[in-house]
Formats: structure tokens, C-alpha cells, sequence
């Protein structure tokens, strides 16, 4: 190879290094910081081949999309009420002023920082003004609203906009919970016990009842089995009397054949004069 062809090599390899440094390409969804010796020159937002100065200026891209931001762990805050509460959130910006965004924090990752500072702070000055009834109603688009705009208020000032931020969860803190949980328990052993002992108590009502109705049903009946035995002795006795007025002479012969069966059927010893009333009935008959 000739030294022109090995000359003509090194120009072709000069000029198209030079252009590969002075021409840069910007996607649709990216907007450019040009900076030359880390001071910024110019910003790009419109997509397609830019030009700078080659080997002396330098390309940032920044993100046009909306980013999410996700704090780590949720903030605790204290409400109105007093009550504490452990919020989780997140928020969705956009990159609107590159410059002013690489002036005051260089790239997204000190920005989430810059980000996690500002909604902790807007979130816990906003929901010191609020209740808990109020997060939980249909309030808490007004309460997410007031924490945006105050976020934006100082995001702006770091070349960002806020488009969004939004309560993911609401919860008590780990030591509320388990108190709440325990008075929840607490209560609903209360209630059991009242329960149980209203229960008993008209368990005891049911069966004192019970016994009561027992107790005047066994009298009823004895009362009237007494006087169903009156009145069946009464009406033996009268029949009796009439059966017997008709033929006293059988009326002794029965009344002696009682006092006999009575008499004979004891194991104790008698002595009875054999020619007495008592055995008359024993006696033979007189032709």
C-alpha cells in the first residue's frame, strides 16, 4: 500500500470519527442536555439527528416519559386525631427543564431521593390536618390533590413536574395493629360472656319455670286422684249401705268374713273365747 492510500486512510478515519463526535441521534422518547466541559450549553427536545461540537461536547439524555416512583417503605405519620398511621404512596413526574433538572440533582437517582424527602414531608404536614374518617372517605382525592400540588411546588424548582401521587395503603403501625387486635379480642370475649350469662340466666328462668309447673302439675294430679279415691270410696261406702240395709243378716255375715280375713292371716297369738260373738258364724246351724 502506497503512503497516499495510507494517507488518504488516516483523513477518511479522521473525518468520520470527527463526525461520528459532532452528530448525535435524540428517540422520541428522550430529550438531550449537550454540555461542554461539564458546563451545559444547550438542551434538545425535538427527536431525530442533532449536531454538536465534536470531541468538545458532551450528550446527557434525559427520559420525556412519566416516571413512577415507589418509596421503599411506608412513611408513618400522625394525624389530627392524634392517631398514628403508616402510609404507603407513590407518584408519577416527568422531566420538564433538563437543564435545571442536571443543575440541581445530575440524574433519576438523586432525584428519587430529592422525591422521597419532599412527599414524606407534604404527606405528613397534609395528613396532620386530617382524620382518619377523612383518609377513608371520598375525601382522600382531596388530600392526595393538596399533596401533589405541594410537591410540585418544590419539584418544579428541581426541573421536574409531578403528575400524580396516590395513597397505595393506609394501615396502623405494627404496635397499633397488634393493640387494636387485642382490645378487638378483649371486646369480643365481653360480649361472649354476656352472652353466656344471659344465656344461663334464662336457661335458669326456663327450668325454675319448669320445676314450678312440675311441682303444681304432680299436685293437680294427686288432688284429683284423692278426690276421684273420695269419691269412688264414697260411692263403695253408699253402695255398700244400700246393698246392706236390704239384708242386715248378710251385712254381719260379711262384716265377720273381713274380721276374719283380717284376724287369721297375723302371725300374732290370740286367745279368744271360742263361744263368743266373734265366732258365731263358725257355729253350726240349729235344726
Amino acid at each position: 500500500m502506497s503512503r497516499l492510500n495510507i494517507i488518504l486512510l488516516i483523513i477518511i478515519a479522521a473525518i468520520a470519527a470527527t463526525a461520528s463526535s459532532a452528530l448525535f441521534i435524540v428517540n422520541e422518547t428522550q430529550q438531550a442536555l449537550v454540555i461542554q466541559f461539564g458546563e451545559p450549553k444547550r438542551t434538545v427536545d425535538q427527536p431525530g439527528l442533532k449536531f454538536k461540537l465534536p470531541f468538545i461536547q458532551d450528550v446527557i439524555f434525559f427520559e420525556k416519559r412519566v416516571l413512577s416512583f415507589i418509596p421503599d417503605e411506608g412513611e408513618e405519620a400522625i394525624l389530627k386525631d392524634q392517631k398514628r398511621l403508616k402510609v404507603d404512596t407513590y407518584a408519577r413526574f416527568k422531566i420538564v427543564d433538563p437543564l435545571r433538572f442536571y443543575q440541581s440533582v445530575r440524574n433519576e437517582i438523586e432525584a428519587r431521593k430529592q422525591l422521597d424527602t419532599i412527599v414524606d414531608s407534604a404527606l405528613r404536614e397534609e395528613l396532620g390536618l386530617r382524620g382518619l374518617k377523612e383518609i377513608l372517605s371520598e375525601q382522600r382525592n382531596s388530600i392526595t390533590k393538596n399533596i401533589r400540588d405541594q410537591v410540585n411546588i418544590k419539584a418544579r424548582t428541581l426541573g421536574m413536574e409531578i403528575i400524580d401521587v396516590q395513597i397505595r395503603r393506609a394501615d396502623y403501625p405494627e404496635v397499633t395493629s397488634q393493640a387494636i387486635f387485642a382490645r378487638m379480642i378483649s371486646e369480643r370475649e365481653r360480649i361472649a360472656r354476656e352472652f353466656r350469662a344471659t344465656g344461663e340466666e334464662e336457661a335458669q328462668k326456663i327450668r325454675a319455670s319448669a320445676e314450678k309447673q312440675r311441682v303444681v302439675t304432680v299436685a293437680d294430679g294427686a288432688r284429683q286422684s284423692q278426690e276421684i279415691r273420695g269419691a269412688g270410696d264414697a260411692e263403695a261406702i253408699r253402695i255398700y249401705a244400700e246393698s246392706f240395709g236390704q239384708d242386715p243378716e248378710f251385712f254381719s255375715f260379711y262384716r265377720s268374713m273381713e274380721a276374719y280375713k283380717k284376724s287369721f292371716n297375723q302371725d300374732d297369738t290370740m286367745v279368744i273365747n271360742p263361744t263368743g260373738d266373734f265366732f258365731k258364724f263358725f257355729e253350726l246351724p240349729s235344726n
